[in-house]
């Protein structure tokens, strides 16, 4: 098992960045598949990112492809998520996961094939 710690959200105004963090603490993120998604108020939580466990299959939502850019550093633990050129519809909860169990290049964007998730982070984008 896996514990998920989201960081880094805030108050930022449209055209800004914002990068926000995922620590992984328990056991090392290595073993996993990563990604990132985002819930709005009253929304369902929609996928953002997600990156293999080997780092080298990314794959972004249509609607961040180009602004945002996920990584992951298995030395420390962590998994980022950059975000440039934040929208104001880009404000919402934004929640790391964790997929046991995958292959080395598989990559994974529906909410359902993720073990384990953090508690997220606010990321509000004014206009």
């Amino acid at each position: 098992q896996v514990q998920l710690v989201e960081s880094g959200g805030g108050l930022v105004q449209a055209g800004g960045s914002l990068r926000v963090s995922c620590a992984a603490s328990t056991r090392s993120i290595s073993s996993y598949a990563m990604g990132w998604f985002r819930q709005a108020p009253g929304k369902e939580r929609d996928f953002v990112a997600t990156i293999s466990l080997s780092g080298r299959n990314i794959y972004y939502a249509d609607s961040v492809k180009g602004r945002f850019t996920i990584s992951r550093d298995n030395a420390k633990n962590t998994v980022y998520l950059q975000m440039n050129s934040l929208k104001p519809e880009d404000t919402a909860v934004y929640y790391c996961a964790a997929r046991a169990g995958s292959t080395i290049a598989a990559i994974f964007q529906r909410v359902y094939e993720y073990d384990y998730w953090g508690q997220g982070t606010q990321v509000t984008v004014s206009s």
